[in-house]
């Protein structure tokens, strides 16, 4: 039986972000219904983490969210996630003490966030480090 790569791998969208036609990514693909129902798709894996930075960007930006549990607690609700072991698996995979205010525009705290979300919305995948970098530095631009 052939192993199929996770959904948000197979979209380059690795943090599984709802496609919304308000929503102008750099490098969004037209959504195919065919391919993808729900989930934005993108033409490399380093614009669908671009968009994931820019939109965690916002979330701390405009929402004022400045910890893990405040982030993740609106990137994946309980209506759909155990929150709360999401919440647990980006501190732990971040290095980020519970509770911690974190701050979004430092490179290595973004890298670390993002991984820790890449790696649980993707059941463990991890990019390359220089796929996860550029993506990273697109986002902070």
């Amino acid at each position: 039986m052939p192993v199929t790569e996770p959904r948000g791998v197979r979209n380059r969208n690795p943090g599984n972000i709802d496609y919304n036609p308000a929503n102008q990514w750099q490098g969004q693909l037209k959504p195919d219904p065919a391919i993808e129902k729900r989930f934005a798709r993108f033409n490399t894996p380093e614009n669908g983490i671009r968009a994931m930075g820019k939109l965690l960007l916002t979330y701390q930006r405009k929402h004022g969210l400045r910890t893990v549990q405040a982030i993740i607690g609106r990137w994946a609700p309980d209506v759909e996630n155990d929150t709360a072991a999401y919440v647990h698996a980006v501190e732990v995979g971040s290095g980020t003490r519970p509770g911690a205010e974190i701050d979004l525009t430092r490179p290595a705290v973004m890298r670390g966030i993002v991984k820790a979300i890449i790696h649980h919305e993707n059941g463990g995948y991890a990019y390359p480090d220089a796929v996860l970098a550029e993506g990273v530095r697109r986002a902070l631009l």
